[in-house]
């Protein structure tokens, strides 16, 4: 049987595109708020929806869709042997916890301009501090809790005050009493310790390589200072109720770049978690 030359084409570029596919890998699930590793062969190029995405050495990456992504998106590779591939990517949809809370006070409302201008200031540092880049692929190891517990507020949650839609939370809360230890989930450097923002308190960020970053937030003491290397599981900080906050916890969040996404993307969930402690304690 004789094929047509478009045939032969098709056939080649099916081949070839099978090929490619097969030299990707991804780790974590395509869906709004995560964070996602691959790697592709040494060499090769990344875009994603036509952004350069940084690629290590060993042909590591990572990439992120933030909370209210759009479900089709694009990435394109380009290997060593000059081969372009395309591919669409389906990211899934989330839902997330709205409380609506009605018969708020005009004057609760209303902001005060010397806390608006502190906490513009606190951004700027965190912004600088998430911008950093680091040339390490710590972000590829296998991350771990920095703290567990009851988890007291979930990524994506909002709060809607007389109708005005407040800003989303970006991480995930461990409820723990004042003093609790917390470790770092993965090996990096310390790229931002302030132990009083207006609204984060006690903040501190660990930079884990290629953008991605964690940062803690309300810590009532922070060991470490700004330039320092820590490994994973070393202690960092203690929890506390530092900026605005009602109780003791830990706001553990996770950033790719200025991205923000959620930390149960990395991690194995936190009953799984528990239950191996408990099991781990007879």
């Amino acid at each position: 049987m004789k094929l047509s030359v478009v045939a032969c084409c098709a056939l080649l570029s099916s081949v070839l595109t099978s090929t490619a596919s097969a030299e990707i890998t991804f780790q974590g699930q395509f869906e709004q708020g995560a964070l996602v590793r691959g790697t592709v062969p040494v060499g090769s190029s990344i875009k994603l929806n036509g952004g350069v995405v940084k690629v290590t050495p060993k042909g590591q990456f990572a990439i992120g869709f933030d909370r209210d992504a759009k479900t089709e998106q694009m990435l394109e590779v380009t290997y060593p042997t000059g081969l372009t591939e395309l591919k669409p990517i389906k990211v899934t949809s989330r839902e997330y916890k709205i409380d609506r809370v009605t018969g708020i006070s005009t004057t609760i409302m209303k902001p005060d301009p010397v806390a608006q201008k502190r906490a513009a200031e606190d951004s700027k540092q965190t912004y600088a501090a998430r911008e950093t880049f680091i040339e390490q692929d710590a972000f590829m190891q296998d991350f771990i809790w920095p703290v567990t517990g009851r988890i007291s507020g979930v990524y994506g949650s909002q709060r809607v005050y007389n109708d005005v839609p407040g800003n989303p939370h970006f991480g995930v809360d461990v409820a723990r009493p004042t003093g609790t230890v917390v470790v770092s989930p993965a090996d990096g450097v310390i790229t931002l310790a302030v132990p009083d923002m207006f609204y984060s308190g006690g903040t501190l960020i660990i930079d884990h390589g290629y953008g991605v970053s964690s940062t803690f937030l309300h810590l009532s003491k922070l060991y470490p200072k700004v330039g320092d290397k820590v490994t994973q599981g070393q202690k960092l900080a203690e929890i506390g109720a530092t900026g605005r906050v009602t109780g003791p916890h830990l706001d553990w969040r996770l950033n790719w770049f200025q991205m923000r996404l959620d930390p149960v993307s990395i991690v194995p969930s936190m009953s799984t978690v528990l239950a191996a402690e408990k099991t781990a304690q007879k």
